[in-house]
């Protein structure tokens, strides 16, 4: 006798990415199958009056490749996240853009 396989679909927790003109946003993370294969998928799902779903702007961690992407998400701490505060923001962003010049140069 045929037994077809479960579906696995199991959303673990979502974060609220923001509001834009009406279309409210939510990064969803859960343990999905796709293509007959379980992993972690991290997706931006989307609210509004024409559409509601799973956008195609996420990623997808195979079930085997999990440790790895787990053990290097628990290495990052806190202060890796904080913003410096002895740089304006406007020094950053100039900054970046100076090395971006930069490296077209060396081209």
């Amino acid at each position: 006798m045929f037994v077809p396989e479960k579906n696995v679909e199991k959303d673990i927790g979502k974060i609220r990415k923001g509001e834009y003109q009406g279309t409210v946003t939510e990064i969803v993370v859960g343990i999905r199958e796709y293509n007959g294969k379980v992993g972690v998928d991290i997706r931006e799902f989307t609210t509004s009056d024409k559409y509601t779903g799973p956008t195609k702007k996420g990623l997808r961690i195979p079930a085997g490749s999990f440790p790895s992407f787990k053990k290097m998400i628990d290495s990052i701490t806190e202060k890796d996240l904080e913003e410096s505060s002895s740089e304006p923001k406007e020094a950053k962003q100039k900054s970046m853009k100076e090395e971006s010049e930069e490296e077209m140069m060396d081209y």
